[in-house]
């Protein structure tokens, strides 16, 4: 049984606000989907991270709330919830059943990320790695030009010390840049390597909260969609492309002043990426009661 119940007087106004909030946030996404438009910094949310607008715009209260008067509502047959009489609330226990193994894994992952101090300076050269070697017509953003070009994109490269610890930036590296990481990540090697400072562990506090859907609360996955933002800007403000056309300007981490920039505003994130880790480890807490995940094998 839910440990609160809330009537529909009370919320209703939430859904409703947090829909509100949603479409805020992703009407110019909507737009330029229909018009078949193309956004090389904001599509990223939803290409890579696979949750739509209109399931984002969905409402979950969080662990252990009821909503009183909904059994007659959409919400009564989304999966894992359960109608107790007219109360709709989480199925925890199915929820462990079918996604034990993820929560597991993902409260790992978030304990050894915190435990660890930011790593900074790195100034976004996976995005640079990313290129390293290939003409500026074979690169994946080609609609954008390189900033200096694909001679001296290279060279930036070359001349720095590429030091990603992160598998889903590293396993996108050309052939010619993997090598020159002084780490070799893996998959299987993420939770070692996982640490606070860098960019793309702070968006996949948004990924953690879309695969544990629906047990996140909408306002912690809304937050972590906004700082995930946030930090996407940042990573391609930092790449070697020219986003001005964008209304980007270019952090230019092959200066100094650019470099302090980055490491800056990296400090912040992850600071804030941390306190968002804290918030959703909270939750998987109240998910699990306490006690280890029931696995399903």
């Amino acid at each position: 049984m839910p440990t609160t119940v809330l009537d529909r007087d009370e919320w209703e106004p939430l859904m409703q606000a947090h829909r509100a909030a949603v479409e805020d946030r992703t009407r110019a996404h909507l737009l330029r989907r229909d018009r078949g438009e193309k956004h090389a910094v904001e599509d990223f949310l939803f290409e890579y991270y696979a949750l739509t607008p209109g399931r984002l715009a969905r409402w979950h209260p969080g662990p252990g709330v009821g909503l009183a008067g909904a059994s007659r509502m959409p919400r009564a047959g989304w999966r894992h919830y359960v109608t107790l009489g007219d109360v709709v609330a989480l199925d925890r226990a199915g929820f462990l059943e079918a996604r034990g193994r993820t929560v597991e894994f993902v409260r790992g992952l978030l304990e050894a990320t915190l435990s660890r101090p930011a790593t900074l300076g790195c100034f976004g050269l996976h995005e640079w790695a990313m290129v390293h070697g290939l003409p500026e017509n074979g690169v994946r953003h080609e609609n954008w030009p390189l900033r200096l070009g694909a001679e001296g994109t290279d060279e930036v490269t070359r001349a720095h010390t590429i030091r990603c610890s992160h598998f889903d930036a590293f396993r996108f590296f050309t052939p010619t840049a993997a090598p020159l990481n002084t780490l070799q990540p893996t998959r299987e090697t993420q939770v070692a390597h996982e640490q606070p400072g860098c960019l793309h562990a702070g968006m996949d506090v948004y990924k953690w909260c879309v695969k544990l859907e629906p047990v996140v609360p909408s306002g912690l996955t809304l937050d972590a969609f906004d700082l995930a933002r946030e930090i996407r800007r940042l990573d391609m403000q930092a790449s070697p492309y020219d986003l001005t056309g964008l209304g980007l300007e270019p952090v230019r981490i092959e200066t100094p002043e650019g470099k302090a920039e980055y490491v800056s505003r990296q400090r912040d994130f992850a600071e804030r990426s941390n306190a968002l880790r804290t918030r959703l480890l909270g939750v998987l807490a109240q998910v699990s009661g306490g006690t280890p995940a029931r696995m399903s094998p």
